[in-house]
């Protein structure tokens, strides 16, 4: 048997406050209590080094964090995995979580040290012998700036030494303009997996059935590749090379909160993926994984049934 491929994360790591549910949503110059708080290690890379590292799957993760305490309680989160990350001298992005009763949430981010992450502030920590042959995520698109402009460059070099790129872009900040689309469909060819949730997809392809959206996004990436969409609740789809389809639901759970659970879904999908399961296979470890995340407090990372 073949040992797992290589795993590494790029993008996006800040400070989450979630707080909620909240509704309705208050009036100017009040104050409204809710019941859940939680202070914790996020954004979209974090999420998913987070989960692998309690699922005990050797992986490694490049970021940036700000010159302030909470700079420093990030990196003392990740400990050796973060040694070569850039500290940038400004505040740390702090991205606060509102959740809402129906599921939803609604974010308030500062901009922080996001944008400054930048290729060349991370070549330190490159290893292309360590990620040869691997899989390298990337994420936090709109939020990293300067990395993003890089991301033709960090294209190449991925390419150069046999690394797969899997993207997760999120949500432009100014919405699925023209300029946005377009820029996201001449990153696509360089990718072999593009995992998606259900909004961006149809915002992406302009298409509003989720099944032909995800078959439309499939002949831009690399030849070979597999776009997922991630559906919530009702779990996910995938499309491979050779067809056809695949479902997988979620199971019933109570949620506590819904916020990262995409990530959470990208570090058991991948996960299978890099270990050469089956993309039914694949598919369910991301569900169940997320499916747990988002049902416990404070949260748990586990593959086994949801309880």
């Amino acid at each position: 048997m073949q040992p797992p491929r290589p795993l590494a994360v790029v993008g996006n790591v800040n400070v989450d406050l979630i707080l909620g549910p909240c509704a309705p949503w208050p009036e100017p110059g009040t104050e409204a209590m809710v019941e859940h708080d939680d202070l914790r290690v996020g954004g979209a890379a974090g999420n998913t080094a987070l989960a692998w590292a309690a699922l005990g799957r050797p992986h490694r993760i490049f970021a940036n964090v700000g010159d302030d305490h909470f700079g420093t309680w990030l990196r003392e989160a990740f400990g050796e995995r973060s040694q070569h990350w850039p500290v940038e001298t400004t505040s740390t992005t702090v991205s606060v979580g509102i959740t809402h009763p129906n599921g939803e949430r609604t974010f308030f981010t500062s901009r922080g040290h996001l944008p400054r992450l930048s290729l060349p502030s991370l070549r330190a920590g490159l290893d292309p012998a360590a990620l040869s042959g691997g899989i390298l995520l990337l994420c936090g698109s709109f939020l990293t700036d300067s990395l993003t402009r890089d991301y033709a460059e960090l294209f190449d070099w991925a390419d150069t030494h046999g690394i797969d790129v899997a993207l997760d872009t999120g949500w432009p900040l100014d919405g699925w303009t023209p300029a946005i689309r377009k820029a996201v469909l001449t990153w696509l060819p360089r990718c072999r997996y593009l995992l998606l949730n259900e909004i961006e997809t149809v915002s992406l392809t302009r298409i509003d059935d989720v099944e032909a959206a995800l078959a439309s996004l499939l002949p831009h990436l690399k030849p070979g590749g597999t776009a997922v969409v991630k559906c919530g609740a009702e779990g996910a789809l995938a499309l491979g090379p050779s067809g056809p389809m695949v479902r997988r639901a979620a199971p019933p759970v109570a949620v506590v909160d819904t916020i990262g659970a995409g990530d959470v879904f990208n570090a058991g999908f991948l996960m299978g993926v890099a270990a050469g399961d089956s993309l039914g296979d694949s598919l369910s470890a991301g569900v169940t994984l997320a499916s747990r995340a988002v049902s416990t407090s404070p949260r748990r990372y586990e593959l086994g049934d949801p309880a």
